[in-house]
């Protein structure tokens, strides 16, 4: 591949704003921050958005790509949309001084996919209605859910890393990012293939069907993981996030950890069970924490949850988890219950309701209202506000960076 001085041009600009950005005393006292809060000590209430509708947030061009080739188009969205949540909506955001290279990965995948009619009502996002069609429907069908396997194409990495490192060469390091991402969702995929009001009905009629099928998607994502570790793709995801704020801790890696060859047990790890919101603390136990733990212990730290209310469900995590550090309290928690079952032993992660950002109309002084009260409810708690999940802004990217600004001074305030 030979990259245009066009493409070039373009890249070499970006990356230098990058680099003179996360350059700025900003960035250390915030990875300060956020390593006292994943450390359970006392710090403000520390921000942070992600999941954003990027279709609907593009202003005077910031997100329009111009680079000609994809390779390059790659880098470049990602760097637009960091600069860009830098300039309107950074919040507690730490740049770091690094361009990624990620490794190149085939994977064969578990042998199923989700079959689906989609009903849009935007046409550029990727939000969108889904109905599946059943293709696992008792023990016989369980075997159609493969081990994957993956290889990894060392020879194509490496000649990413040189391509990407001769265009950045003098602004920026450019590093390979092996594989970072060691959130799994299993219940949240096989829904997908057994609907979702069949497989909670199984629940209490067919419970060793559900146990049969669990545990096979459980080995499946151990399988995955343990090829990870074999290929020494896993990487240290200390600077990253998997479902909340960023993970930085300076309890990770071990001590005995060779940074050649990172374990497991040197990351941070999370599961989640968005379709048991409804199923009983013993049933979440029995039918999913269960065969979670079996991923969760394999990691130093772990976050837990995503969208679920887990206000009852404390007592079940810190029963199981010993490496439990963060955990998810969605919007439709309650947050007094909450409250009094997390304590200071876990980082509260408060996930904001996005639909506030949805409304016909925007109403600031109604999100700090309520901001305000909430945290002053959370005084004394380790707390991160997350607003994530966010469908649309109706066109008007303008409210989540008010959002931002609102969080922000809210949370100063409360400090």
């Amino acid at each position: 591949m030979i990259v245009s001085q066009h493409d070039r041009d373009i890249l070499r600009r970006l990356a230098e704003r990058k680099a003179k950005i996360a350059s700025l005393p900003v960035q250390k006292q915030r990875n300060d921050m956020w390593t006292r809060l994943n450390g359970l000590k006392k710090v403000k209430p520390m921000v942070w958005i992600f999941e954003v509708p990027w279709h609907e947030m593009n202003v005077n061009d910031e997100l329009t790509l111009e680079c000609e080739s994809e390779f390059c188009r790659n880098f470049e969205n990602d760097l637009r949309r960091e600069l860009y949540q830098w300039d309107h909506m950074q919040c507690d955001m730490v740049v770091a001084p690094v361009i990624p290279v990620s490794p190149v990965v085939q994977d064969t995948g578990f042998g199923l996919s989700e079959e689906v009619d989609i009903v849009r009502t935007d046409t550029v996002s990727d939000v969108v209605s889904r109905h599946f069609y059943i293709q696992i429907q008792d023990e016989h069908d369980i075997e159609k859910i493969k081990m994957p396997e993956v290889t990894l194409d060392q020879k194509a990495w490496d000649y990413n890393h040189c391509l990407a490192s001769d265009i950045f060469d003098g602004i920026i390091p450019v590093e390979r990012a092996g594989i970072k991402w060691t959130s799994i969702a299993p219940w949240d995929f096989l829904v997908r293939l057994t609907g979702v009001d069949n497989i909670l009905m199984d629940l209490s009629v067919r419970p060793d069907y559900v146990h049969k099928l669990i545990d096979r998607m459980t080995r499946g994502y151990l399988y995955r993981l343990e090829q990870y570790e074999k290929l020494n793709l896993l990487a240290l995801n200390n600077e990253t996030w998997l479902g909340g704020g960023p993970q930085f801790t300076d309890e990770l890696p071990q001590p005995d950890c060779n940074p050649s060859r990172i374990r497991p047990i040197d990351m941070w790890g999370r599961t989640m069970s968005q379709i048991f919101s409804s199923v009983s603390p013993a049933m979440h136990e029995e039918f999913a924490l269960q065969y979670e733990c079996r991923w969760l212990n394999r990691f130093g730290l772990t976050y837990y949850g995503c969208c679920e209310p887990l206000d009852r469900k404390v007592d079940i995590l810190r029963k199981h988890v010993p490496n439990l550090r963060k955990i998810s309290m969605s919007p439709w928690c309650n947050l007094d219950l909450a409250i009094e079952n997390v304590r200071t032993d876990y980082v509260f992660s408060l996930k904001t309701n996005p639909a506030v950002l949805a409304e016909d109309k925007w109403h600031p002084e109604a999100v700090s209202r309520d901001l305000e009260r909430t945290l002053a409810r959370l005084k004394g708690l380790h707390v991160e506000i997350i607003m994530k999940d966010i469908s649309t802004v109706r066109y008007k990217p303008e409210r989540l960076w008010d959002w931002a600004k609102i969080a922000m001074e809210t949370a100063d305030k409360t400090a």
